[in-house]
């Protein structure tokens, strides 16, 4: 990618794009195009025909997706399946169309079967049965995934296609209707340290083991392979190492400086039990993350903090 090159970044808002935007711009990279979701409904056919026709963008990150928790994937399948099919069947589609040099297609570490044997290795996609609670957004995911490698076979399209790991980091969604899990804690503890509650309350039993990649870190590891990566095969975005939730939660507890109980609600689902990526691939392809997740907790949290009036009750 040239320094005057072209790039879209779909979903530049969002914790991942807004990400990528940063990590672009440091590099020297300063015609981005960028659409809030008013200005461009990626789930339009027909605007988004057009904003490809007048722009032109020669690369393409796509990073917009409609995301959350297990909550939120759960009740709400029929809008995570339909909205993000639609977003990828418009990007992806007309890219092509319009001759795009690449496209990198952001996925996410739910496309693998729920009992795969971890850590997850890229092979692994399409083994076995999806976790229930957010099989209809892995079904998306993994849609775009087959897509990618659909159109780069029939149309010789250079689409490639990464799998991040659970996500944290600037701009995330700290609403707990709808938020990750480390965000969603990030806040309770918060809430509960500033009105002096006696204990919080956690979703399931903490057992399940989670890896936890910061958003710069993840931008830094998409401009690198949109740079040095061509082929089929989606490639896995992690740290390589988990935590239990148990163990987060208490991260999380100490870097707020909440002293109160923990208490786990074992009514609740846990989901998948582990979530481990393998990522020999991207560290011998020479990139590995930066940030651990001591460090990236802080730094989230000071970005909370920074946006606590938003999220006031």
């Amino acid at each position: 990618m040239e320094k005057h090159t072209k790039i879209y970044v779909a979903g530049h808002r969002g914790m991942v794009g807004s990400a990528l935007v940063r990590r672009l711009q440091s590099e020297g990279y300063q015609n981005i195009v960028v659409r809030t979701s008013r200005e461009l409904d990626l789930r339009n056919q027909q605007a988004v025909t057009d904003f490809f026709a007048a722009e032109k963008p020669e690369y393409v990150f796509l990073a917009a997706a409609k995301v959350g928790g297990i909550m939120a994937n759960n009740v709400y399948r029929a809008d995570f399946l339909y909205e993000n099919l639609q977003i990828q069947n418009n990007v992806i589609h007309n890219a092509y169309v319009m001759g795009v040099k690449k496209l990198m297609f952001l996925g996410s570490s739910c496309i693998y079967p729920k009992m795969a044997p971890q850590p997850l290795k890229e092979e692994y996609l399409l083994t076995g049965t999806l976790e229930y609670t957010n099989e209809p957004y892995a079904i998306a995911k993994i849609t775009g995934i087959k897509m990618c490698e659909s159109y780069r076979k029939q149309y010789g399209c250079n689409f490639i296609s990464v799998m991040p790991t659970n996500l944290y980091g600037p701009n995330d969604n700290y609403d707990l209707a709808g938020s990750h899990v480390l965000p969603a804690m990030i806040r309770k503890f918060h809430e509960a340290k500033t009105e002096g509650r006696p204990f919080v309350e956690l979703w399931g039993t903490g057992s399940p083991l989670r890896e936890f990649l910061h958003a710069d870190d993840l931008a830094d590891a998409c401009v690198y392979l949109m740079k040095t990566y061509d082929e089929e095969q989606f490639v896995n975005i992690g740290v390589g190492e988990d935590i239990s939730i148990k163990n987060l939660a208490e991260l999380i507890q100490a870097t707020v400086g909440y002293e109160g109980e923990l208490r786990w609600n074992t009514d609740k689902p846990d989901g998948t039990p582990r979530k481990l990526m393998d990522v020999s691939r991207l560290h011998n392809m020479g990139w590995k993350h930066r940030y651990s997740l001591e460090e990236g907790i802080k730094l989230t949290y000071q970005d909370f903090l920074a946006k606590e009036e938003e999220y006031a009750v």
